[in-house]
């Protein structure tokens, strides 16, 4: 028998066709299809060879006109939405290109043989004209296409730290985890009113409900295509005519294994929750096996892959998601800012790289700044934008109109990920906030020589500068100036010493926490009465000293031997600033008393204060040693700079 050479598809032979309908109906979505519904997709297939190294399909190739099976070998993607994330690589039992053959377009990436590689090849028309029949092959489609940016999912799945506290967790009852509000409808509901809520509310679900609120059905996102788009149904249908019933649910005793377990006997991906027969949450994949799916890694991988802002919205929760379980498994506080830090910044790039694709502007002759907490690397949960936009430009005035377009477009993108506005406007798409690199020069020199209050105000922020993407040589020359320009004017310095003792820490004559009463809360600021104290405290000194560190741990422990200070002293300063960071993302994250959280919105409550009075012994006596250091170190600027 000769050795196949690549070649025009072929059809395959009756005994072949035999062959392959036993080896499919081993693989999904083939093994939940009809026996009918394979056949008639096999008997428009063809059969094809492709040799090692070989290009399978490539966007050259045209608008795509056949769905591929790899039977044997494998095919690499490069390029386009397959490298944001890497090289992703099909194996045996892989269809592609579902997303270009649905879409009828070009693919997006260049597909080559690693090996001899044979495949089964469907034409476009067959796949459609089988999707319209069988609904576990039209669901399979719809999946793929709809989650299309998560192509390499399962390659990047790792190993979690904490599996015991993962299991310990499947015994809770459902009924204690966080409500989630479900999406519901009687069944009358025309279909165009139930999806356009779905879609404004980004769920992949709606549950149809009497007026008692007993569940009677449930339409999710993977019907549509075979029970609405495909026959063709008006949108004025009722729910109630295309939704699945009965639904497997259960009740608020009943625990997350149980969850779990239903949904493998099941293969549904959420459970409605009930009690007293009433619909009260919903639970489901995501929520049970979130910690085992957040990783680092994959959260990373997620969101250089995402293609658009819904993506990045939906990322953004994971994030807050995963620092709240690395929080549970006790991850100190510098580890968890700087990682909640280094994930924002993906997700920033990303969106930067979105937007300038839109606005067809070119990096290379800008660089997107951070500033304040982003750039000093120290982010926590509830954290605003601060940043800027240096741009490559001899008429600025001229080019800066583009820029601000493309700079409002990523602050928006930004807010709408959870990333709120700033109020005070430090944002690349205000005007004062989009220069040349000349003008910024400008600008930081006048402040540090001539600058009043305001001016100092703003160089606390802008002077924890930090390049994140684009051309950092642009943004080289401003941390130059910044490291070595305030050095040289006592005055400056004399000025940021007094502006950062302004505040002193919350403690009374007695050395006892003061705090604020607030409809009968103990109130404290753990920003503004507590980090920001040993923030401006390190900036100062690392100003002062021409010190090139940004985060405040750093910068402490930089400034120690120039000042002639113990390391143990240093790391107290260190230890108190860490343990305020810490209080603050227990806050944020739900897990200490914090203020105002029962006052209507969540955006109404400060997400920096805190409840004294709700805290155990040893964390109030931590808190005030954690002043006391503030205060220590404030006693130390007042004697460097107030003399």
């Amino acid at each position: 028998m000769s050795e196949p050479t690549s070649a025009a598809p072929s059809s395959p032979s009756s005994s072949l066709l035999a062959n392959l309908r036993q080896e499919l109906a081993r693989a999904v979505p083939f093994s939940q299809m009809q026996a009918e519904h394979l056949n008639l997709l096999l008997a428009g297939a063809a059969q094809a060879y492709y040799a090692p190294g070989e290009v399978v399909l490539e966007p050259a190739s045209g608008p795509c006109q056949t769905l591929l099976c790899i039977r044997q070998g494998s095919v690499t993607g490069r390029k386009g939405l397959a490298d944001s994330a890497g090289p992703f690589e099909y194996e045996v039992g892989d269809l592609f290109p579902v997303g270009a053959l649905m879409a009828a377009r070009a693919v997006t990436t260049t597909y080559t043989a690693n090996e001899d590689t044979f495949c089964l090849c469907l034409p476009a028309a067959q796949v459609q004209r089988v999707a319209a029949l069988s609904p576990p092959f039209a669901d399979f489609l719809n999946r793929r296409v709809m989650h299309i940016l998560e192509l390499s999912k399962q390659a990047m799945q790792t190993h979690f730290a904490a599996q015991a506290l993962a299991e310990h967790s499947m015994e809770k009852a459902l009924g204690q985890l966080p409500v989630k509000e479900p999406l519901t409808c009687p069944a009358a509901t025309p279909l165009r009113e139930a999806l356009g809520r779905m879609h404004a509310r980004r769920v992949g679900s709606v549950l149809v409900v009497d007026p008692d609120g007993a569940l009677q059905g449930i339409l999710t996102r993977h019907d549509i295509l075979g029970r609405i788009t495909l026959p063709q149904l008006p949108l004025d249908t009722a729910i109630g005519e295309v939704m699945s019933a009965p639904v497997a649910s259960l009740n608020a005793d009943h625990t997350l294994q149980d969850a779990a377990l239903l949904m493998s006997q099941r293969g549904i991906r959420q459970v409605p929750i009930l009690a007293d027969g009433r619909v009260i949450s919903v639970v489901s994949q995501r929520d049970l096996f979130g910690l085992q799916r957040l990783s680092l890694k994959n959260l990373g991988s997620g969101i250089r892959a995402a293609a658009d802002v819904a993506t990045l919205q939906g990322l953004a929760a994971d994030i807050r998601d995963f620092a709240r379980n690395l929080l549970g498994q006790g991850v100190q506080a510098r580890q968890l800012t700087e990682l909640i830090s280094h994930l924002n910044d993906l997700l920033t790039t990303r969106l930067v790289h979105l937007m300038a694709a839109q606005h067809r502007v070119d990096l290379s002759r800008a660089c997107w700044l951070t500033f304040g907490s982003e750039g000093r690397g120290e982010q926590t949960v509830a954290t605003d934008q601060d940043n800027g936009l240096v741009f490559a430009s001899e008429t600025p005035d001229l080019d800066r109109p583009a820029w601000l377009a493309f700079a409002a477009d990523v602050n928006q993108a930004l807010d709408s990920c959870g990333y709120p506005l700033c109020k005070g406007g430090v944002m690349a798409g205000n005007p004062a906030c989009c220069l040349s690199t000349a003008e910024w020069a400008a600008r930081f020199t006048q402040w540090v020589e001539r600058g009043g209050p305001e001016d100092l105000l703003r160089a606390s922020i802008y002077f924890d500068l930090r390049p994140l993407c684009g051309n950092p040589e642009l943004a080289a020359p401003l941390q130059t100036l910044v490291r070595c320009e305030p050095a040289r004017v006592p005055r400056f310095i004399k000025q940021m010493s007094d502006n950062a003792l302004r505040h002193g820490p919350p403690l009374n004559w007695r050395g006892a926490l003061a705090t604020q009463d607030v409809q009968g809360q103990a109130v404290l600021d753990l920003k503004l009465q507590g980090t920001a104290l040993f923030v401006d405290a390190a900036r100062l000194y690392a100003l002062a000293h021409g010190l090139p560190a940004l985060s405040t741990r750093d910068r402490l422990l930089a400034a120690a031997p120039v000042l002639g200070v113990a390391a143990a002293e240093a790391e107290a300063w260190v230890a108190g600033f860490e343990f305020l960071q810490m209080l603050r993302l227990q806050v944020q994250l739900g897990g200490r008393a914090a203020v105002g959280q029962d006052a209507g919105k969540p955006g109404d409550a400060n997400p920096n204060a805190i409840d004294t009075g709700k805290l155990n012994d040893i964390d109030r006596r931590m808190l005030k040693e954690a002043m006391r250091m503030a205060r220590g170190l404030q006693q130390r600027m007042q004697l460097d700079y107030s003399r």
